[in-house]
């Protein structure tokens, strides 16, 4: 998300680093390009203008101390101001109540059923919350369906009625999670193809009733320019607490996502990175800030390692690798943990610098994740334990057995053996580590 943008801004910041100071002769052609970038990655005009304006006075304003340089001033004061057009500080979901009640809205085709699914695990994952999956979508052909599929894959379950009346049915499905102890309450709601007065008014009716304590409004951040409209018109009748963009891992220009917060005043909470169930994130603007400058996103990259990774099993695994203990049965075992963190050009994106390193064009194919396991997977469990004992005829079998050839499994075991090698020289302090 936010690549082209990214590197439009990043190109324009770089002119300004060969400058002795900031004047207004040297940044006009800077501020340009970034006013160029904001265009054409669809932020609303009058968001560019008004951005514009605050980078250009406060870097004219700005009395460069000699122990800094004007480029990195300049980069503080353009990622300070992106971090306020995102909305500064993040804003946090409601989770106090018992339970607590949350509506879907937003137009048909947005992503609202599955991302209702995708809140709810991470409700369960990272508050520890019970919830319930209340189906109000009585409209759209097999919508209760997706919402009940969606239920079984997480484990969640989902209270329907089939096609009755979706404000009873609000009603029922919050006193069915008091009964049932139930802490958390997402309805899932009807969407059109645009904002009409039938959807608004049946919206209105739920809310009267029920009285939930989020009103999130979700966005296909594909739609641009009119996500602005779409989020007024709702705005004008239900008092929206906050806005999921969803499908930012699209053909998406972000624009929408850099106006939102500015022009309508609702705060986006929740951003939907893949189309796998924990493919939902918390919305942090000063990450987002820092990722489309090209400075990383460390902490974001730490959250999702925390989320997925047995914590136990990394600690045993690092003890046997600084003991020299560590055998291909660990290294299939880990292997299977990176496996839960997606695809890895994703995590590389986030390190800092990774642009300037050549790191985001690595494409690495999960092919060749999945020939490494088949081949270790060939081997018997006392093999992976004593990989000493492979020789010719246990490698040709392991070769046949994962359908890789004898050279690849040479390769494999040889890497390994470095592998082993380097955490061995680290433990006894005879290499630095490379940062």
């Amino acid at each position: 998300m936010f690549e082209n943008l990214g590197d439009r801004l990043q190109n324009a910041v770089d002119k300004i680093k060969g400058y002795g100071k900031i004047t207004e002769d040297n940044i006009s052609e800077v501020v340009r390009e970034i006013r160029l970038a904001l265009l054409e990655a669809d932020v609303n005009y009058v968001v560019v203008k008004e951005f514009i304006n605050k980078v250009k006075e406060k870097a004219l304003g700005e009395e460069v101390a000699k122990s800094l340089k004007p480029g990195e001033v300049f980069v503080k004061i353009l990622k300070d101001e992106l971090v306020e057009l995102l909305g500064g500080e993040k804003a946090d979901l409601y989770t106090g109540g018992s339970p607590s009640i949350l509506m879907m809205a937003g137009l048909q085709g947005s992503g609202k059923t599955t991302t209702a699914g995708k809140l709810a695990l991470l409700l369960r994952k990272k508050f520890n919350k019970k919830p319930l999956l209340v189906a109000c979508d009585v409209y759209r052909p097999a919508a209760i369906e997706q919402l009940k599929q969606v239920g079984r894959e997480l484990n969640i379950e989902v209270y329907d009625e089939g096609a009755g009346n979706p404000v009873e049915i609000a009603k029922n499905g919050v006193k069915y999670a008091k009964e049932k102890g139930y802490n958390y309450v997402i309805i899932d709601t009807a969407g059109r193809l645009h904002i009409d007065e039938s959807l608004m008014e049946e919206l209105e009716n739920i809310n009267n009733e029920v009285k939930p304590n989020e009103i999130l409004l979700v966005i296909d951040s594909m739609v641009g320019q009119d996500a602005i409209n779409v989020i007024t018109g709702f705005n004008d009748r239900l008092p929206l607490t906050g806005a999921v963009l969803t499908k930012l891992d699209g053909d998406t220009r972000g624009g929408a996502a850099l106006s939102i917060r500015h022009l309508t005043n609702i705060p986006i909470k929740f951003i939907g990175v893949s189309e796998k169930m924990d493919g939902l994130e918390e919305f942090y603007p000063e990450r987002m800030a820092t990722r489309i400058l090209g400075m990383g996103d460390i902490m974001s990259m730490l959250e999702k390692a925390e989320s997925v990774i047995d914590q136990d099993e990394a600690l045993k695994a690092a003890k046997k690798m600084q003991s020299g203990k560590f055998d291909l049965e660990d290294f299939l075992s880990q292997l299977n943990q990176i496996k839960k963190l997606g695809p890895l050009e994703n995590l590389i994106k986030m390190i800092p610098g990774a642009k300037k390193m050549g790191l985001t064009d690595v494409q690495i194919d999960p092919k060749d994740m999945a020939h490494v396991e088949a081949i270790v997977l060939s081997m018997t469990p006392y093999e992976r334990r004593h990989p000493e004992i492979l020789k010719a005829s246990r490698k040709q079998r392991i070769a046949k057995g994962s359908g890789r050839s004898v050279e690849e499994v040479n390769r494999l075991l040889k890497q390994f053996e470095e592998m082993k090698q380097m955490m061995k020289h680290l433990k006894n302090g005879n290499m630095k580590l490379p940062f």
